[in-house]
C-alpha cells in the first residue's frame, strides 16, 4: 500500500524459567506490524555453561519463521527477539537481527529499533581497525562498538553501552543481551518507544505494551528517554546515562505506527487517533452522509470525527486479511491490483452518498486514489478526503522510512492539485496545531511536517 514503511519492533525476556523462547515469539507476533520483512530469536540458559547461545533468524513473517521444532531448540530462560522492516541496510538474512558476537570478553547479542545517522563514519573507524562485517546495517555497527569498548575499557557491559551512546547521533531503542543480563536502552530523545513489563517473576522489554499484554503480562511503565534498564537476577535496576532538556517523541507512532491497544508515553494510541479525528471535524466540516476510513489506520480518526461531525459512521470496505503485503509487489501496476484484491468496496454503504473519507496520511497518493475510484465506480456521489497528518515535505533520518522529497507528492504539488490528482471533491490534513491536542501536549518530533529536526 501506499504508506509508510514500518520501523522494527524488540523484545525481550527475563525469567526464572525455561521457556523464553516461546514467549519472546508470542510477542514478536504482537509486533509484526513494526516490520514483515525478517525476525529472529536469541536465547541463553543462565544456569548454564557459559556462551550456551542459541539463534535463529530468518526472512518473512514470525509465523513463518518459528515453527514448533525451532522454537523447542532455542531453550534458555532469558532472550530478545526482533521484528525488522529496513531503514538502513538491505532486505537480507544478513542483516536480520538481532545481531549475534562472540568477542575476547564472551558474547552478546543486539536487537534495535531506530536509525543511526553517523553510523558510516563508525563503520569505517572499525574496519581500520580490522573489524568485519557480515551485514551492512548501523545495528551490526552498535553491537561492534559495545564488544569493543568491553574489550578494551570497561569493566561492565553496561558500562560499555554508555560509552557507546556517547557516539551515537540518531534514534534508537537497544535491547542487549549478555550471558547473565538483560539491557534495554532507550535514545535521550526519546525518539524511539521502550517499554517495561511483568509476568510473575519475568520481567518483559518490548516496544509496545500491546505486545506485554499479548502475553498475559502487566505494564510497568516507559524506560525514560536517556534512560538504561538493567535485569539480571537480582531484579531491575535503572540508570539515566542521557539528559536532554527536551523531548522528540515520533509523532507518527500516534498517527500510525504502533498498535490500537498500546499505551506510549503515558497516551493511549486509540484516545490519540479519536482526538485527530474530533480535531479534524472541528476544523475542516463538510457537508455529507457518511465517514468511512481506510482499514486499518484510517478507522478510528473516521470514528472521532463522526463522533464530533454528527455525521454517522460506518464501514465502507471490506477487507480480505489473506492478501499478500502490497508494499512488495515489484511493479505499481501489480500494487494497485493487490490494493484492489485487499479492499472491496461495500457498494451499499456509499452508493448515492456524500462520503467523508479518512486516511492517516497520503505518501506518493496512489492508493487513495485507487480507493477514491473504486468509490465512484461504487456509487458515491461525492468523495472529501480528510487526511490525519500533515503533508509529507521532509526526509526522517531516525528510523522511519520516509521517502526523499522527489517522492512525495507534497513536496511537488499543492494542495489542490493533490485532490485533483486523487480525484477528491475536497482534500484537507491535520493542521499541524492540532498535533498537539492529539497527543496532550507530548513533546513530538515532527520534523518529517516542518523540518525541526531533534538531532542535527
Amino acid at each position: 500500500m501506499d504508506k509508510l514503511k514500518e520501523e522494527c519492533g524488540v523484545f525481550g525476556i527475563y525469567s526464572k524459567e525455561e521457556g523464553a523462547a516461546n514467549l519472546i515469539y508470542y510477542g514478536l507476533n504482537a509486533l509484526q506490524h513494526r516490520g514483515q520483512e525478517s525476525a529472529g530469536i536469541v536465547v541463553c540458559d543462565t544456569k548454564g555453561p557459559l556462551g550456551n547461545i542459541y539463534t535463529h533468524k530468518g526472512m518473512g513473517l514470525v509465523n513463518e519463521i518459528f515453527h514448533k521444532e525451532v522454537l523447542s531448540s532455542l531453550k534458555g530462560n532469558i532472550g530478545i527477539g526482533h521484528v525488522r522492516y529496513s531503514t538502513t541496510g538491505e532486505s537480507s538474512l544478513n542483516n536480520a537481527q538481532p545481531i549475534f558476537l562472540n568477542y575476547l570478553k564472551g558474547t552478546l547479542a543486539l536487537a534495535h529499533n531506530g536509525n543511526i545517522m553517523n553510523a558510516d563514519d563508525l563503520r569505517k573507524e572499525l574496519i581500520e581497525q580490522g573489524a568485519s562485517f557480515s551485514g551492512t546495517t548501523d545495528s551490526e555497527v552498535i553491537a561492534y562498538k559495545i564488544a569493543l569498548e568491553r574489550k578494551n575499557e570497561c569493566d561492565s557491559i553496561e558500562e560499555a553501552i554508555i560509552e557507546v551512546t556517547k557516539e551515537l547521533k540518531g534514534g534508537y531503542a537497544l535491547l542487549v543481551l549478555s550471558p547473565q543480563k538483560l539491557i534495554g536502552v532507550r535514545d535521550p530523545w526519546g525518539l524511539k518507544p521502550l517499554c517495561l513489563g511483568k509476568k510473575g517473576d519475568t520481567y518483559i522489554l518490548s516496544s509496545e505494551s500491546a505486545a506485554i499484554d499479548a502475553i498475559g503480562g502487566e505494564f510497568v511503565r516507559d524506560i525514560e528517554p536517556g534512560e538504561m534498564v538493567i535485569i539480571t537476577k537480582k531484579g531491575v535496576r535503572f540508570q539515566m546515562y542521557a539528559k536532554k532538556e527536551k523531548r522528540a517523541h515520533c509523532i507518527f507512532e500516534y498517527i500510525y505506527f504502533a498498535k490500537l491497544d498500546s499505551i506510549m508515553d503515558g497516551i493511549p494510541i486509540y484516545d490519540a487517533r479519536i482526538r485527530g479525528g474530533k480535531a479534524l471535524a472541528k476544523r475542516y466540516p463538510v457537508d455529507a452522509d457518511v465517514v468511512t476510513g481506510v482499514p486499518e489506520s484510517g478507522i478510528t480518526a473516521a470514528v472521532g470525527y463522526a463522533q464530533e461531525s454528527g455525521i454517522p459512521f460506518n464501514l465502507a470496505f471490506s477487507k480480505n486479511s489473506y492478501v499478500g503485503r502490497t508494499f512488495i509487489k515489484p511493479s505499481q501496476q501489480e500494487r494497485m491490483s493487490a490494493v484492489q484484491l485487499k479492499l472491496n468496496v461495500l457498494s451499499s454503504v456509499v452508493k448515492d452518498k456524500r462520503v467523508v473519507l479518512i486516511d492517516d496520511s497520503i505518501v506518493r497518493g496512489t492508493t487513495i486514489r485507487n480507493l477514491i475510484g473504486m468509490m465512484r465506480n461504487a456509487g458515491a456521489k461525492e468523495v472529501h478526503v480528510r487526511i490525519s497528518s500533515p503533508p509529507f515535505l521532509y526526509p526522517c533520518y531516525y528510523g522511519t522510512d520516509v521517502p526523499d522529497n522527489s517522492e512525495l507528492i507534497a513536496g511537488h504539488l499543492s494542495k489542490e492539485e493533490i485532490c485533483q490528482t486523487i480525484g477528491a471533491d475536497s482534500l484537507e490534513y491535520m493542521h499541524i496545531e492540532d498535533l498537539k491536542e492529539m497527543t496532550q501536549d507530548l513533546e513530538l518530533c515532527q520534523a518529517c511536517f516542518d523540518k525541526k529536526y531533534p538531532v542535527e
